[in-house]
């Protein structure tokens, strides 16, 4: 008689799980259905826009090198131009890199003044990322200490020679050089020890930095 009642109360307690399975059905299998189908498309989306991003993405680099290539061979003209292109439409980082390799090839060329203002250009962007932004700007920089002043270095670069910036070498470099050839001596000693006092400082900038600091030792100019 106990194995009947239990066998009687299994069934009356499975089908009270089919009733309750299928009443939560009834409420509630459209949003399961919605939930599943959301979840296969948003998969299915997610693989579509890598796809997408990669083959963006490679077509972009595949142009950047190709417009390398032009430069490499001397096809100045149609190496600005296809770097020009890419500014406008290239996919991620290669839109910048186009830029300051567009900005080097005006130097290259011979138009200094271009490149400079191509460079401030990017310096100034605060779309690009800070260490490009500061690569750009002592680009700029290391052009004006030939074709510019002083006070135009120091604009470019002068806020990266602080001791916190990894780019503190490179820019008291510039900063010393463009103030030795405007013979001022005493700004260009002041730049130059702050390199050689520099443990951090690479050995070939603290050396140059050294060798001109005897020169300005035995010019007497800054004494």
């Amino acid at each position: 008689m106990v194995d009947n009642n239990d066998s009687f109360i299994r069934e009356v307690n499975e089908e009270l799980r089919s009733d309750q399975f299928r009443s939560a059905w009834k409420r509630y299998g459209y949003a399961v259905i919605a939930v599943a189908v959301l979840i296969v498309v948003g998969t299915a989306g997610h693989r579509l826009w890598n796809h997408f991003d990669t083959t963006r993405a490679s077509d972009a680099g595949d142009r950047f090198l190709a417009a390398l290539t032009l430069a490499d061979q001397g096809r100045m003209d149609e190496a600005a131009q296809a770097l020009a292109a890419l500014e406008t439409d290239g996919y991620g980082s290669y839109a910048v890199l186009a830029r300051l390799r567009g900005a080097s090839i005006a130097a290259e060329q011979g138009n200094p003044d271009a490149a400079v203002q191509d460079f401030n250009a990017i310096g100034s962007d605060t779309a690009v990322p800070e260490a490009v932004r500061n690569v750009a700007k002592m680009r700029a920089a290391w052009l004006l200490i030939d074709h510019g002043t002083y006070e135009q270095v120091s604009a470019a670069v002068e806020a990266m020679a602080t001791p916190t910036n990894a780019m503190r070498h490179s820019a008291r470099e510039a900063l010393g050089l463009a103030a030795y050839k405007a013979e001022d001596m005493v700004r260009a000693r002041e730049w130059f020890e702050q390199i050689v006092e520099d443990a951090e400082a690479p050995r070939n900038v603290s050396d140059r930095a050294q060798m001109l600091l005897d020169n300005i030792t035995a010019s007497g100019k800054a004494d």
